[in-house]
């Protein structure tokens, strides 16, 4: 790789993983705003964004709460939220087969520049339904992904650089929050609880749970040299400025390959959305192939237009002036996860996981047709991920993200219900059909209950022994009553 010059020139497959796979999330995320955002958050939705949007909309100090959105230009209503999401799924659909890679290097800045400005105006409306760290991951990378160029000349140095940066962020800021976090994580028994209580297994979470301690500890202490370590040795190709030889290339690579088999570990025993996805595609900018240059190896340009290196770096000062509040947070000794700057979601602060929770305790729906509701028949309702029946198998759904489900993780764990939650017991006494076909299984067949209830109860996974009796995957036991019957 020529660092001398303007061009990463050995980097060529890696903006190609890197446009292709970013293209890909999108279209994922775009998917699943499409299928749920409207009764999650639409005019009948459980949290309204119309609602949010006239509160913001009183006031200038209000409107600048909010990160930008189309939707404050234009009104919300729930078609033109449907038109935003297939048309950002068009898009991404032809940056994945590479149309508009085919021309000028702003003809997929353009396109990706919409991606991220579409989604930014549905996550910035999403309120708690869009509160996760994959969703300003995504968009940050949408932006960088922006400036990697065309097909027919190699990608930017600075951009390549920048994702590394993202990466390193991402990672090692992960890492710092656990090491300050809960003491599971340093006396190294994290993974002997986190299979089993993480917010949605996946069909190996079981059979990972079920391992011995000792590879359980193993897993917490590769996990911190993936994160606490490597990531360091993703800048490796910069020292190509000063030594000669493929080396620096070779070591970068082999940081990359670290965090993306770490990353297919945790993408075969869980559920996390496209947090997991986006770190293995970002991880692929680390991917040089020395001597893949070709002509324009010797060439401090590359065949990189003047005007696009002008853009580029620019864009790099950019981004280097706005991370800078990331960088302090990484040594902060009160370090924020999952956090933004600026309004513009870039240069942002990256954690997860900084606790364990050593117990899983799941609020269960149920519903009966009875009149009376203390000598009542009750029957549940079925969750599309998370867990209920103790005999159903998890399900692989990342990159797809089921918002509902992951919020009914998060309620047990607070100190009170929250208003959403009021709001989608409500839909249920009224069998509203948007909010059934976020279920997967209604047992009154879109029918009204007389009185619906919340129970709680903890699950922990099933040994080899309780599942060779029935083929229970979990074990139950119930606690209490969260939510008494209520009426409709």
């Amino acid at each position: 790789m020529d660092m001398d010059g303007f061009a990463a020139v050995d980097f060529g497959f890696a903006r190609e993983a890197l446009q292709r796979g970013i293209a890909g999330l999108f279209a994922v995320a775009f998917l699943s705003s499409l299928n749920q955002f409207r009764p999650l958050l639409g005019e009948r939705g459980l949290m309204p964004a119309p609602d949010l949007l006239a509160w913001a909309g009183s006031s200038k100090s209000r409107r600048r709460m909010l990160h930008p959105t189309l939707f404050t230009r234009i009104r919300y209503s729930d078609r033109r939220l449907a038109g935003l999401c297939w048309t950002g799924m068009l898009i991404a659909i032809g940056l994945m087969v590479g149309l508009p890679q085919l021309g000028p290097p702003w003809v997929p800045m353009i396109c990706f520049l919409l991606l991220w400005g579409g989604y930014m105006s549905i996550t910035s409306i999403g309120q708690t339904f869009y509160s996760f760290g994959w969703e300003m991951l995504l968009l940050e990378a949408g932006f960088l992904a922006a400036f990697l160029g065309s097909g027919d000349q190699p990608p930017p140095t600075v951009v390549i650089v920048l994702f590394w940066w993202l990466l390193f962020r991402l990672e090692f800021g992960a890492g710092m929050i656990k090491i300050r976090g809960g003491r599971e994580w340093r006396d190294l028994t994290a993974l002997t609880y986190h299979h089993e209580t993480q917010p949605m297994p996946g069909p190996l979470s079981r059979q990972a749970h079920l391992l011995p301690r000792w590879f359980h500890r193993g897993e917490v202490l590769g996990n911190h040299f993936a994160q606490l370590v490597v990531p360091f040795f993703l800048f490796a190709p910069l020292l190509s400025i000063w030594v000669a030889g493929d080396w620096p290339i070779v070591i970068g690579a082999v940081a990359a390959g670290i965090v993306v088999l770490t990353q297919l570990w945790l993408i075969v025993t869980g559920n996390f959305a496209w947090l997991n996805w986006a770190t293995v595609v970002i991880a692929f900018s680390a991917l040089g192939l020395p001597g893949s240059g070709g002509s324009h190896a010797d060439d401090a340009t590359g065949g990189i237009p003047l005007y696009w290196i002008v853009i580029t770096c620019a864009v790099g000062l950019l981004l280097l002036v706005l991370s800078w509040p990331a960088l302090r947070n990484l040594f902060a000794r009160r370090q924020l996860m999952n956090a933004s700057f600026n309004r513009w979601q870039l240069g942002n602060a990256y954690g997860a996981f900084g606790t364990v929770t050593k117990e899983r305790i799941e609020l269960i729906v149920e519903g009966t047709e009875d009149a009376d509701p203390d000598a009542a028949v009750w029957s549940e309702y079925e969750f599309t991920g998370k867990p209920g029946d103790v005999h159903r198998i998890p399900r692989q759904f990342a990159p797809y993200h089921l918002r509902l489900d992951w919020l009914m993780w998060f309620l047990p764990l607070g100190h009170s219900l929250q208003d959403w939650f009021a709001s989608f017991l409500v839909r249920l006494l009224e069998a509203d059909a948007p909010t059934l076909r976020l279920l997967r299984h209604d047992p009154f067949e879109g029918r009204r209950p007389r009185w619906v209830r919340v129970i709680s109860y903890r699950y922990r996974f099933a040994s080899r022994a309780e599942h060779r009796v029935d083929g229970a995957v979990w074990v139950r036991d119930r606690r209490r009553v969260v939510v008494r019957p209520l009426g409709g």
